[in-house]
This record gives structure tokens, C-alpha cells and sequence, in this order.
């Protein structure tokens, strides 16, 4: 690659904005990022008012990374953006998926020195955090608390990496003509443009694919990735309970995957979500006459200045059941707003940092699952080698892009971090649900 070769990114999330950034901090000079909004895009999954920030895992890959990316958020960069909580990782006898995940945690935590703490049974950890008024996870309950552990404003992240890029020379293009609905390849499946849903054609030397729950409607996946829809909701808290819940673990219960954030000081909202098997869904008519690949799940296509007010009803008494657990006195509490997050989920819960299979200019960088916006401050990085061919070996295995799942539809098993009930297709009446 030569550093005024144009790189064209598609999607201004977590992974498109820290190539660009990191790109450009090496001298790459012609760099253009596309999307249907100008970051924060408010329906991306790399947007909202928080996201947790750990290191909290049985696999040392992500440990690893995952504690280098917190040492940056922990740096003064991010201050005013990343917020110091302690995090409650808890199970139940009921799920052996969820003692089997939540134990691999503390077993990868202790081989590198890093410091948790067990909690024996709910009254100790209702004794460590007296603001828990709940029964916490039953039957049963087991878990672990990491008082190194926050969540991140993510917007204002997003924003100031979008400012960040902008300082360095990157050119975004948004709304109709950032949204891009093809790509244009040549006959030997070069990619030499994308075209977009204003009809212009944008032509570049290498494109880098990071549109998340959108990427697999723009070329074949292989079935190495599923869109998958996730509960969110967000409660209006009083002074009183700000000044109550301001020490307010982020607890998350791998038994059911429902989990909560602090109260954000800004909204005064508290937030839960349920981080499971989500929801799928299928492109309506007007949508599939603009995707080449439309036989897959994906959000609404048509951008959004927030995302709608809408979870199915079984996710919302998902969220009240967890609210029951940990903060029942707020379980019957009306939402100021709901919420569907999309993740771009793979079989195993890896990402995917690699070539297409089928386009040698062609990378896709993605498969979030759900965790892999706290790797901000450093996945640029390693994007940036995989889109080099630098990265080390271990890595560019556990991220290549995996043609072998095409024709197995029981592949989706996660990385065990996911709990309760299993995935399911919304129905056509709830997604043509209106704000």
C-alpha cells in the first residue's frame, strides 16, 4: 500500500473511525469514510450513552488487548468521557454456561496478577454495594467483583474520535451519498468503486468494510456473521436516586445476560440492556430492492436521527425481571425510552480482520458480538496491521474470515457469554413498529 493510494472506509463506527484515525497518524493522506449520518451515527451500536469498559475475560486474547485499551481509557485522553465504576460479573446453580463463563474470568484474571475479589453469596455482595436492594442472581448466586472496571460516554467518544480523524485530513461523506449499496468490482472481482443510494460512485484503491449489522446486505458472508437486534432500556431517575445510585455497580448477570450502567450524570438516566441471543430481522420490500444481499438479517436501512422507541414485549419483561433483581423498587417504573442495539454477531464471539474472500482489495473490519467497543483506543491498531498483513500469527487466525460455516445453521454458539431465551425473527407487526 502506498500512502496516497485512496482508502475508502464504509461505516463510521468504533472499527471504521479508529482505522481512519490510525491510518492517518501513519501518513496515509487520502482517506475518505462514508455512512449514512456524520458520526455519531445514531443507530449504530457504537453509539449511545454508555458502554462498559473491562478486561474481564477467559479468553487471554482479549484479556490482553482488553486491558491495554483500558490503561488508555484511564489516561487523560478520555477523561470526561470514561468513568471509574466497579463490575459485578455474577451467575447462578441454574446455568452451567454462566459459572463456566464467569469462572474462566477469574482463572485468566489470577495467571496475569490482576486483582478481583469473590463475592461468596448475594448478602456479600449486597454488603460490599448496600445500594443493591434485590435478590440478586438465584438460585444459587455466584460471582466476582473488579474494581478495575467503568463505562465510557459513547458518543462523546465517538464524536471525539470523529474530531480526531477530522484534524488529521480524513473527508467524511454522509446521507444519501454516504450510503453506500454496492460495490463495483471488475471481472476479476477487484473492487474498483461503491456505489451509493444517491447514485454517485465512489472510486478508491482499497475499501475497507466496517458498516456492522449492515456489512453482510453488501457482500457474501459465508454465514460467518448474524444481525442480531438487543434490548435496551432507559429509565428517568429523580435527584434523590441520582444521589442514592451514584455508586452504582455495572452488574451483569451471565445467566440470563441482562446488565446495567451506572446513572449517566448528564441524562440522569439509568440504563439496563440484555446482552443474549437477540433478535433477527428481515428487510422490508423497499430495502431489499437496494441490498445485493437481502436474505439476511439487518436493522432498517434508512438513517435515523435515533433509534426508534421499540423493544418487543418479551424483551421489556426481560429488562423489568432484571430490574426485579437487583433494584426492584424501580421494576414497575414506566421507560422513557426503549431501544433495539444491533450487533454484528460471529459463531465463536471473535471479530473478523481480514481480506474478503472474494475481493483482494477488499478488508473487512467487524464482528463486534457485542464487546468490542472498549477496544477503542487501540483497535485501529490492529486493524491496521491485518490490513498490512503484519498481524501476528495467533491473531490473524483467531480473526481471519471463515468461509466454513456457509452450510452448518447450528453454528452460532458464542463465546458463552450470552443467557436466556434463544434468538428469534421479530415478527412483520413489531417491525413496523413507529416511534
Amino acid at each position: 500500500m502506498e500512502k496516497t493510494d485512496r482508502v475508502i472506509i464504509v461505516g463510521a463506527g468504533v472499527f471504521g473511525l479508529s482505522t481512519a484515525y490510525q491510518l492517518a497518524r501513519e501518513g496515509f493522506t487520502n482517506i475518505t469514510v462514508l455512512d449514512r449520518h456524520v458520526p455519531p451515527v445514531p443507530d449504530g451500536s457504537s453509539v449511545d450513552i454508555s458502554r462498559v469498559i473491562r478486561f474481564d475475560y477467559g479468553d487471554e486474547v482479549y484479556l490482553r488487548i482488553a486491558y491495554e485499551a483500558y490503561r488508555k481509557w484511564t489516561g487523560p485522553k478520555y477523561q470526561d468521557i470514561f468513568f471509574p465504576s466497579p463490575f459485578i460479573v455474577s451467575s447462578n446453580s441454574e446455568s452451567a454456561l454462566g459459572r463456566a463463563y464467569t469462572e474462566s474470568c477469574t482463572a485468566a484474571l489470577t495467571k496475569h496478577g490482576l486483582p478481583w475479589t469473590r463475592l461468596e453469596d448475594a448478602n456479600s455482595a449486597k454488603s460490599m454495594y448496600p445500594m443493591l436492594s434485590g435478590t440478586l442472581a438465584q438460585p444459587g448466586f455466584s460471582g466476582y467483583t473488579n474494581r478495575q472496571a467503568g463505562w465510557a460516554d459513547a458518543s462523546k467518544a465517538i464524536a471525539q474520535l470523529r474530531d480526531d480523524c477530522l484534524e488529521l485530513g480524513v473527508s467524511f461523506v454522509a446521507g444519501r451519498a454516504g450510503t453506500v449499496t454496492k460495490f463495483e468490482s471488475d471481472a476479476a472481482g477487484k473492487i474498483r468503486a461503491v456505489r451509493t443510494l444517491q447514485g454517485t460512485a465512489l472510486q478508491g484503491d482499497h475499501f475497507i468494510l466496517s458498516a456492522g449489522a449492515w456489512a453482510s446486505s453488501l457482500v457474501p458472508f459465508y454465514n460467518s456473521t448474524i444481525s442480531t437486534g438487543q434490548v435496551l432500556g432507559y429509565i428517568q431517575l429523580t435527584d434523590d436516586e441520582m444521589e442514592r445510585l451514584r455508586q452504582l455497580p455495572i452488574y451483569i448477570n451471565f445467566a440470563t445476560g441482562w446488565f446495567n450502567f451506572p446513572p449517566h450524570p448528564d441524562t440522569k438516566m439509568l440504563k439496563i440492556a440484555v446482552h443474549g441471543w437477540g433478535y433477527t430481522r428481515s428487510p422490508d420490500d423497499a430495502e431489499k430492492a437496494t441490498m445485493p444481499h437481502h436474505d439476511v438479517s439487518s436493522p432498517p436501512l434508512a438513517a435515523a436521527r435515533a433509534r426508534r422507541n421499540f423493544a418487543p414485549e418479551d424483551g421489556v419483561a426481560r429488562l423489568r425481571a432484571g430490574l426485579r433483581e437487583i433494584l426492584p423498587e424501580l421494576a414497575d417504573r414506566p421507560f422513557d425510552r426503549l431501544a433495539l442495539c444491533w450487533y454484528t454477531d460471529t459463531p465463536t464471539g471473535d471479530f473478523i480482520i481480514d481480506y474478503h474472500p472474494d475481493h483482494e482489495n477488499l478488508f473487512v473490519a467487524g464482528g463486534g458480538s457485542g464487546h468490542a467497543f472498549k477496544f477503542l483506543p487501540v483497535l485501529g491498531h490492529y486493524v491496521s496491521k491485518g490490513l498490512k498483513r503484519e498481524l501476528p500469527k495467533d491473531l490473524a487466525e483467531k480473526w481471519r474470515f471463515r468461509t466454513e460455516y456457509q452450510h452448518d445453521a447450528n453454528v452460532f454458539k458464542g463465546d458463552g457469554s450470552r443467557g436466556g431465551p434463544l434468538r428469534r425473527e421479530l415478527s412483520p407487526e413489531e417491525t413496523r413498529a413507529k416511534l
